[in-house]
């Protein structure tokens, strides 16, 4: 448990920095790398920062490898933490083979320079006795130079705490001034770091977390409650949920006020358009007149739901947050359980298919978007709900979808969900978290059955394999696919991939809290 002055809150209030000290960590041991069994590679120390006396300088070809006994007393989770430093401008992947399988495939990203030591983190199963595990070059540039390994009990990857992590690390980056405007990314980290705060047990850091959330949205509701948008698309509805958590906070009328003012714009006679069927526009704009994205689910439903069951009005918004799941699934869930991205009632949009007016890929995080919003919806409405049967089904078919498309290599879900044989794929980072989050809640809430806890298991592991801690002290979590818009194969896995963009680290968040704590 940390231990914040009175001074770290004021400092949230004004937008000044938190001061924080790095997540606690079990017992552990370290193997120094210099001690390990090496092929293809020398012994240096001609760089600074390393440990022990010296670090492995690996051969620049594919196969090279360095391995380590490491002794378990008991079988059971550990954390197995790489410290490394790759000075040149590309990745230096790797596979971590433990006893003979494959358990992980680090990036082993660029570091400032190779006098610059980061950490990546796999999370593992060690059987009682000696276990080989084995860091083994996958290109011909070889591996990073390895500094040690760093192997601590407990599931969570090594011990870190990566939700408080990743939230002292953002706010750390930015404060709630420069953190990011009125947007759905932002708010969805928001609501993350929302979540860490409320299993907060440490007043003052609780205090500090939700002091710069209110400090972020401080900035867009004035003292009468009025925020000055539009609300012209289901994006900038979501931000919405920042303003309902402030109330819980709170109390204050300005917050119950400012989230009415999105919640009137949805009800009726609120004036949003609608398809025939009664599915929310995703935006006003004529470009995206008629069309219902997957997207849109979250941005939309779980607001409304978290508007009847904080603020009021209950039985019109939880039917309004089911009903929209449904509508929605009905046109885009497919028998194989996956949604496609998008449907045009009116077929004009370019990727409209002319006969069913669906989009042509199933793009990852849109039905990631639909699978966190599900279970966040039947998290609030009652017991009872007439909706709430068709809305499980709606979810068990979902699952089973994510079970079936998951990379068996990685844990990991694809940028294009059923096409990950294909050229250029690629596991994306932000829906691996959702599909992790989505599969573990529903086995949790009996939704599904438990031997799809395995699928669960399978993508936390995948997903604790993107993220790390650098020498700075900071979390680094990478390949995530930066905003996209609805559109074809090769658009989908042309789109960058970031490191510690908003809707990674928002979906880390939930993914983190859903499956640690």
């Amino acid at each position: 448990m940390r231990t914040y002055l009175a001074a770290a809150l004021v400092a949230a209030l004004t937008g000044g920095g938190i001061a924080v000290a790095g997540p606690a960590s079990p017992a552990s041991t370290v193997y120094e790398a210099e001690q390990a069994s090496v092929f293809h590679g020398t012994v240096d120390a001609d760089h600074a920062g390393y440990t022990g006396t010296g670090f492995v300088n690996s051969a620049n070809e594919t196969g090279a490898y360095v391995e380590f006994a490491v002794h378990a007393t008991a079988a059971g989770t550990a954390g197995l933490t790489f410290r490394y430093a790759n000075g040149t401008t590309a990745d230096r992947p790797g596979t971590v083979s433990l006893n003979g399988a494959v358990a992980a495939t680090p990036a082993f990203t660029a570091t400032a320079n190779w006098d610059t030591w980061a950490a990546t983190t796999v999370a593992v199963t060690l059987t009682a006795g000696t276990n080989l595990v084995r860091v083994t070059s996958t290109t011909a540039g070889g591996l990073p130079n390895l500094d040690s390994l760093t192997v601590a009990d407990g599931s969570t990857g090594g011990g870190t705490d990566w939700s408080d992590a990743v939230v002292d690390s953002t706010m750390r980056r930015f404060t709630p001034s420069s953190v990011g405007g009125w947007s759905y990314p932002v708010a969805l980290y928001l609501m993350g770091q929302y979540q860490v705060a409320l299993r907060t047990t440490d007043p003052a850091r609780r205090a500090a977390l939700i002091a710069y959330i209110r400090a972020w949205a401080d900035r867009f509701v004035d003292s009468s409650g009025h925020i000055s948008n539009s609300f012209t698309s289901l994006d900038s509805m979501m931000p919405g949920q920042v303003m309902i958590a402030m109330y819980r906070e709170t109390g204050l009328a300005k917050y119950r006020l400012a989230a009415k003012q999105i919640h009137d714009r949805l009800a009726p006679g609120g004036g949003y358009p609608t398809t025939n069927d009664g599915g929310f526009w995703h935006a006003t704009s004529s470009s995206r007149a008629h069309q219902l994205w997957a997207d849109g689910t979250f941005m939309a439903d779980p607001f409304m739901a978290q508007y009847g069951h904080y603020v009021g009005d209950s039985a019109q918004s939880y039917d309004i947050a089911a009903n929209q799941l449904i509508v929605y699934a009905s046109h885009l869930q497919q028998p194989n359980g996956l949604l496609k991205h998008a449907y045009d009632e009116s077929r004009a949009a370019s990727w409209a298919d002319p006969s069913t007016g669906l989009a042509p890929e199933y793009w990852c995080r849109a039905v990631g978007w639909f699978g966190i919003a599900a279970i966040q919806v039947l998290d609030l409405i009652p017991p009872d709900h007439p909706r709430r049967a068709r809305l499980i089904a709606i979810l068990q078919n979902l699952v089973r979808g994510m079970a079936t498309y998951q990379d068996p290599a990685s844990g990991r879900w694809f940028q294009v969900v059923d096409k990950g044989s294909r050229t250029g794929n690629w596991t994306e980072t932000s829906c691996s978290a959702m599909y992790t989050y989505t599969v573990d809640a529903a086995v949790k809430r009996g939704y599904v059955p438990a031997s799809y806890q395995s699928t669960a298991d399978a993508g936390r592991t995948g997903e604790l394999n993107r993220i790390s801690l650098h020498s700075d002290g900071l979390t680094y979590l990478t390949t995530i696919s930066v905003g996209t818009n609805v559109g074809d194969y090769a658009y989908y896995i042309g789109r960058t991939q970031a490191t510690n963009d908003f809707h990674g680290l928002g979906a880390f968040l939930f993914f983190a809290e859903e499956s640690f704590h």
